[in-house]
């Protein structure tokens, strides 16, 4: 019984973190001036959905994604980071204004995005082709049909960092381990 609050205790640790690399990451200001994602709230958000989802994307390598559902701690830190980040953007709504009977409306439509966003960007990582990721990546993040300069460093960036994440063991991310790459490497070219 102690011990399991000890262990608790770390996974919020581990939690935290975690949510805290994403945003940092997200908040590299490399991503808005050198990639030109809009600095808007929007830009920001999807950068922290783009990271979050690359992290639930090798979380799910570990989960078993696919196969019957089966808890496991891949799987459970997963939740518990999108979790975070819900109550995160909750909380920044909050911040910025917006009144309690608007809250759930906008976070709604967040919760659409990010799911749209989510299966998009599985999908476009499932597979070699780089074009895939790059339409995903424009649409979403910049708002334009098909390739874009933009979105192809964007993507050539989030390929690397998947590649990255599939090298983290398990149990580091699972203590809260993680790094990116730096975005600066791809802005340009």
């Amino acid at each position: 019984m102690i011990l399991s609050a000890f262990r608790q205790g770390s996974r919020s640790d581990s939690i935290h973190a975690l949510y805290g690399v994403i945003v940092a990451q997200a908040r590299s200001p490399t991503f808005y001036t050198s990639y030109g994602v809009p600095d808007t709230v929007e830009g920001r958000f999807d950068l922290i959905v783009l990271h979050l989802v690359l992290l639930l994307h090798r979380l799910a390598r570990d989960s078993g994604a696919g196969e019957a559902p089966r808890p496991s701690p891949a799987s459970e830190i997963g939740q518990r980071v999108f979790d975070s980040f819900c109550r995160d953007l909750d909380g920044n709504l909050r911040e910025m204004g917006t009144g309690d009977l608007a809250v759930p409306k906008k976070m709604r439509r967040f919760g659409e995005a990010f799911y749209g966003r989510l299966g998009a960007y599985r999908a476009a990582l499932a597979v070699a082709d780089d074009q895939e990721l790059e339409k995903a990546l424009a649409r979403n993040i910049f708002g334009v049909e098909g390739v874009d300069e933009r979105a192809g460093r964007l993507a050539r960036y989030a390929r690397a960092a998947a590649r990255q994440l599939d090298r983290e063991e398990e149990n580091a991310l699972l203590a809260g381990k993680m790094i990116f790459p730096s975005p600066e490497t791809f802005a340009h070219g």
